[in-house]
């Protein structure tokens, strides 16, 4: 087993955003400096790095200068180009790896990856043309939901097919292309769950949480998720199979669909730490970033500890961001602001996580622990 970084140690982070800025965060605690390499100067990570590096992914004499900089290297979200992993593997620790990097950022590698490890998803077909959209449709029906296979999230890249007549402008808007076609799922509610897993194999996982969402953004997270004992297993048990399969140091968050009959489907994964999992920061011994930074740099990974339920909120956009100074002034709220500069319409700038006795969410009437928020 490779030893722990010491003290002192400097962990790379590919991309700046708040992701980054929280494990570089939660690094410093444990007296770790990070490096952040991004292709934009004032971004929330930068705002809290030790060392930065302002350049592209694919730029070789800043990635060979940032792998001399560093002890190892991590990723705040799978859109990095895998070729950058490339070039740095060779040269310095990259946990988790390209292999990771690459089913994460592919709809149809996912799936595939998905189906292999024996974890269930809904039907689902690859498109490649115009006439293969048609076929696809034929077989899966509508609605379904249309997808690119890269570079999509927060509802970007998608659209909704209700009729043959919604085909023709979805084909010419979605790109890049290939395009995935997803069969509706009428599922009762989305899930997820975390799990870390160590340089020995050791995984620890977090409660599953309950996720609700506005115009396909994250909005709440509530946790534990108010769902049957053996729900929240299996979800658990897919997450830990999936990072095992992968063989996967870090973090990995695995969105389901819980159908009215009890099964889970699964949506898609995450290679890093969720915004799904942002509550485990107030509501657990150990957060998400904790146990990301734990993992990358081969510390011992302990139970999350979870010691309240939560709801967190995103803040997103100007209008729900003016609200900062209430929940600031809040005693039950954790609030995080992410130091970005212009508040703008679909943008997360921080989120707020409410504590609550145990039990709460399981024992309460929804209202009571929602309303605040």
């Amino acid at each position: 087993m490779t030893a722990p970084l010491p003290p002192g140690s400097t962990i790379g982070i590919l991309g700046g955003g708040q992701l980054g800025r929280m494990s570089a965060l939660a690094a410093a605690e444990l007296g770790y400096r990070c490096h952040v390499f991004a292709p934009e100067a004032d971004s929330p990570a930068m705002q809290v790095a030790a060392a930065r590096t302002v350049a592209p992914y694919e730029d070789p004499q800043a990635l060979a200068a940032f792998a001399a900089a560093v002890d190892v290297v991590t990723f705040e979200f799978e859109n990095v180009p895998a070729a950058t992993l490339d070039r740095l593997e060779p040269l310095v620790p990259c946990r988790p790896g390209v292999a990771a990097l690459r089913v994460g950022q592919d709809r149809v590698l996912e799936k595939r990856f998905f189906e292999q490890a024996g974890v269930a998803v809904g039907a689902w077909r690859e498109v490649t043309s115009r006439d293969a959209l048609d076929a696809a449709v034929a077989e899966l029906g509508l609605p379904a939901v249309l997808k690119t296979t890269r570079l999509g999230y927060d509802g970007r890249g998608q659209a909704v097919l209700r009729s043959p007549a919604d085909l023709d402008a979805a084909w010419a808007r979605l790109a890049p292309r290939p395009l995935i076609l997803e069969a509706f799922i009428p599922f009762e509610r989305e899930v997820s769950a975390i799990c870390a897993r160590g340089v020995d194999g050791a995984v620890v996982t977090f409660d599953v949480t309950e996720n609700r969402h506005h115009r396909h953004i994250l909005d709440l997270s509530i946790a534990p998720a108010p769902v049957a004992p053996e729900v929240a297993a299996a979800a658990r048990g897919a997450v830990v199979r999936l990072a095992e399969s992968l063989e996967l140091v870090g973090l990995l968050a695995l969105e389901m669909f819980l159908l009215p009959d009890g099964r889970l489907l699964a949506n898609e994964m995450a290679p890093r730490p969720h915004n799904s999992g942002h509550w485990t920061m107030d509501a657990c011994l150990f957060g998400q970033f904790a146990l990301h930074v734990r993992a990358v740099a081969g510390l011992p990974l302990p139970e999350p500890g979870r010691h309240h339920d939560a709801v967190m909120k995103n803040l997103v956009g100007p209008e729900v961001y003016a609200r900062w100074g209430e929940l600031a002034a809040r005693p039950d709220v954790a609030l995080h602001l992410y130091g970005k500069a212009e508040a703008r319409e679909g943008r997360k700038l921080g989120h707020a996580t409410r504590l609550l006795p145990p039990g709460s969410v399981a024992e309460a009437p929804e209202p009571h622990y929602l309303s605040p928020l």
